[in-house]
């Protein structure tokens, strides 16, 4: 693995990282390029498998095929992928897996919290429907 010096470079190598034509300081397009890579490929043919399965990986896969197009999710499934590969061979990372519900607690408070915060700077507030008080939160 001293062949990539960070993940970036490693999942650039896998043509999973985007490929961004910029002109004048503006972005054109961004794609993956093209690639008969096979490791790439089998990251890939991972995902689609992944994406059903009650993980984290699968729970990230599904809620990006909800929100764009799945060949997209699956390169930005199998990029992440890649990143835990490189990180447990190169510096022997034990992955855990804390599962779909936790993933999806997680990005539920994210949301929640992002939410907090942008009716916080409109001027808005937030209650709670089921409750009905007013939901209080740190707005960083």
């Amino acid at each position: 693995m001293t062949r990539w010096p960070t993940e970036k470079h490693f999942t650039s190598w896998l043509t999973l990282a985007p490929h961004n034509k910029i002109s004048g300081g503006r972005l054109l397009s961004s794609r993956t390029q093209p690639s008969a890579n096979r490791a790439a490929a089998i990251l890939r043919l991972a995902v689609m498998n992944a994406g059903r399965t009650q993980t984290a990986l699968g729970a990230f896969y599904r809620r990006l095929a909800f929100r764009i197009n799945k060949a997209k999710a699956i390169t930005a499934t199998a990029r992440k992928l890649a990143i835990l590969v490189y990180r447990t061979l190169k510096d022997g990372l034990v992955y855990v897996d804390p599962g779909a519900a936790a993933y999806d607690t997680q990005h539920r408070t994210h949301v929640g919290r992002r939410l907090r915060q942008r009716a916080g700077n409109l001027g808005f507030g937030l209650i709670d429907l089921s409750t009905g008080e007013v939901v209080e939160g740190s707005v960083s």
